[in-house]
C-alpha cells in the first residue's frame, strides 16, 4: 500500500509506502511517485496521519449507543449504580452481542483499533454479558483487537458463586482479571486480591482493577497491590484504572506513588474525569508509567455520556488537565493511541516525555488514522469527519463508515 499526501503527527507531507501490515518507508510527499499495479493507493489529500486510538477501558456490555435515550435513574455510589444497570439491562430491544456488536463498529469507524472492553460477570448475569462481547469481538476479529476482562462489577464476595464465574470467563476467552474497590465493595481487601491475583496466577493473565476510592484509602489499597505484585513477581501485569484521587492526598504520597509505579511498570488507565485530584499526567509520564486513555461507559445505564469517539475523549483529556499549550493537547492524542497501545501491549516503546510521539516510524505496525485537520491540536478541538482507518495496513473505515 501506498498513502499519498500525508502529514505524519501533522508534520512535512509524506508518502507512506505499507508492506505486511507495518510502515517500511516515509518519502516526502511527490506527486508523481510511480506506483507498481498491485499497490494499492490511499489518497491522503493533506490531512493528519496518526497511530490510531487504543480505548483501554470501556464497557461494551453495557453500552446504548444507536438505542433511544433513557431518562438518567442511576443512583449515587457504585453499588447503587451497579443495581440499577441490574433492574434495566434486559429491557433493550437489541441484545448484549447486538449493542456490543453496533458499538464497537461505531469506535472502528471514528479510528479506534485496540479495545480492552470491560464484561461484567455477578450472580445476576453469568456469564451473557460476557459472551456478548465475546461476540462482538468475533464479528470485527478483522478490525480491532480486543481483549476482554472478566469483570466483577459488583465485587468478588458479595454474591456466592462470582470468583467460579470469572474463572469459567478466564477459560473460555477472557484475557484479564478485573477487580473493584478492595475496600469500599467487598469489604474484605486481603480476601478480595487474594482471589484476584490467585485468579492471575492460574490463568497467566495481567490484572487491571477498578478504583474509585477516596484520597487515602485508595492509596491503602494500592499499597497492598503494590505487596502482590512484589511478592509474585507481577511487574508490568497490573492496570489500575480510575485512580482519580490518588493525588490528592500530599506531595511526598504523590511522590511515592509515581516512584513505585515506575519501578513496578504499573500502568494507569484513565477516563479524563472531572475530578482534579489525579495523579499528574506529565509527571506520570516522565518517570515512564504507561497512561491510557479510554471512554468507559457509552451511553448506558450508568451516564448519558461517551458517542465511541476517541478523540472527543482526546478533548476531555486536554480539557480536565486544562491543557492549552500544543504540545500538551498532543501529549493528550500521543496518550489515546500509544500510551493506551502500550497497555495492551507492554513491549511497545512507552511515552518518554510530553514531546514524545510514537507510532509513525519505519517499523510501526500500521493501524492508523487520517484525520482532517490544520494541526494536531486542531484536529482535538474540531474532531472532523474526514476520517480514513487502517488495521494493519488494510482500510477498515472511511468517511466513519465501516468496510469490508
Amino acid at each position: 500500500m501506498l498513502i499519498t499526501n500525508v502529514r505524519p503527527w501533522g508534520g512535512e507531507a509524506r508518502d507512506v509506502e505499507i508492506a505486511e501490515g507495518r510502515i517500511t518507508a516515509l518519502h516526502p510527499h511527490d506527486p508523481a511517485r510511480p506506483v507498481t499495479g498491485d499497490t494499492e493507493t490511499v489518497a491522503g489529500r493533506g490531512r493528519i496521519a496518526l497511530p490510531s486510538f487504543s480505548d483501554v477501558h470501556c464497557h461494551l456490555d453495557s453500552t446504548r449507543i444507536g438505542l433511544p435515550f433513557r431518562p438518567h435513574t442511576g443512583a449515587p455510589g457504585v453499588w447503587g449504580m451497579t443495581m440499577n444497570d441490574r433492574a434495566h439491562w434486559r429491557e433493550d430491544a437489541w441484545s448484549v452481542a447486538e449493542r456490543a456488536t453496533h458499538t464497537l463498529g461505531a469506535m472502528i469507524a471514528r479510528g479506534t483499533t485496540r479495545v480492552r472492553s470491560y464484561a461484567q460477570i455477578d450472580a445476576d448475569c453469568g456469564l451473557e454479558r460476557f459472551e456478548g462481547v465475546l461476540a462482538a469481538k468475533e464479528a470485527h476479529a478483522g478490525r480491532c483487537e480486543v481483549e476482554i476482562m472478566a469483570f466483577p462489577q459488583a465485587g468478588l464476595l458479595r454474591e456466592k458463586g462470582v470468583p467460579e464465574l470469572i474463572d469459567q470467563a478466564l477459560a473460555s476467552g477472557a484475557a484479564v482479571v478485573g477487580g473493584i474497590d478492595p475496600c469500599t465493595l467487598d469489604r474484605d481487601p486481603v480476601r478480595h486480591l487474594d482471589i484476584v491475583f490467585g485468579l492471575a496466577e492460574k490463568h497467566g493473565a495481567p490484572v487491571d482493577i477498578h478504583l474509585h476510592e477516596p484520597a487515602h484509602l485508595g492509596v491503602f489499597s494500592v499499597d497492598l497491590i503494590l505487596e502482590r505484585v512484589r511478592a509474585l513477581g507481577m511487574a508490568g501485569q497490573v492496570t489500575l484504572s480510575h485512580a482519580y484521587d490518588l493525588g490528592g492526598v500530599d506531595e511526598a504520597t504523590t511522590r511515592r506513588l509515581i516512584e513505585e509505579f515506575a519501578e513496578l511498570d504499573i500502568a494507569m488507565a484513565t477516563i479524563a474525569p472531572a475530578q482534579t485530584r489525579a495523579l499528574p499526567l506529565a509527571d506520570l509520564t516522565a518517570a515512564g508509567v504507561r497512561v491510557g486513555l479510554g471512554e468507559d461507559g457509552q451511553r448506558d445505564f450508568w451516564s448519558p455520556y461517551g458517542n465511541g469517539d476517541m478523540l472527543d475523549r482526546t478533548w476531555q483529556l486536554a480539557f480536565t488537565n486544562r491543557y492549552r499549550a500544543d504540545e500538551l493537547i498532543e501529549h493528550a492524542a500521543a496518550v489515546a493511541t500509544r500510551g493506551g497501545a502500550s497497555i495492551l501491549h507492554a513491549d511497545l516503546p512507552r511515552l518518554a516525555s510530553v514531546a514524545d510521539r510514537p507510532g509513525m516510524a519505519v517499523g510501526d505496525e500500521a493501524d492508523l488514522l487520517l484525520v482532517d485537520g490544520e494541526t494536531v491540536t486542531s484536529a482535538v478541538m474540531d474532531r472532523g469527519t474526514d476520517r480514513t482507518v487502517l488495521r494493519r495496513g488494510r482500510v477498515v473505515a472511511d468517511g466513519l463508515e465501516l468496510l469490508g
